[in-house]
């Protein structure tokens, strides 16, 4: 058990692929639940609308930008759950990158980038 997380692009089809997975890169939650916050909570469960769990997110390239920056100036939120682990910012930082990079193309070809998470 523990925290995965995943990013996936879909196509007008609705046909996912995923562009990147993560095991346990908990700040990387933490800041895609403080995303998911400002954005009204979007796709929350009905029975428990405060969790961030199995919820979908949609990143724009605004929102990729921002991660960028929380990435270059090292200001992802330490973030703790029982089943997230420690922190791996330092680990991540490269599949971080490249992730941001995938999520990029996927805009620019008209595909969706979605974030989604279980613990």
């Amino acid at each position: 058990m523990g925290l995965d997380q995943y990013a996936y692009a879909v196509d007008k089809d609705n046909n996912k692929t995923e562009i990147c997975y993560w095991r346990k890169h908990p700040n990387l939650q933490g800041w895609m639940e403080n995303l998911w916050e400002t954005k009204g909570r979007p796709n929350a469960h009905e029975d428990n609308i405060n969790e961030f769990n199995c919820v979908p997110v949609e990143l724009t390239k605004e929102d990729l930008d921002s991660l960028e920056q929380a990435l270059e100036s090292n200001s992802l939120p330490e973030t703790a759950g029982f089943f997230f682990g420690s922190d791996s910012d330092d680990s991540y930082r490269q599949q971080d990158v490249e992730f941001i990079q995938a999520a990029r193309n996927a805009l620019d070809n008209g595909q969706t980038v979605v974030y989604d998470s279980w613990w």
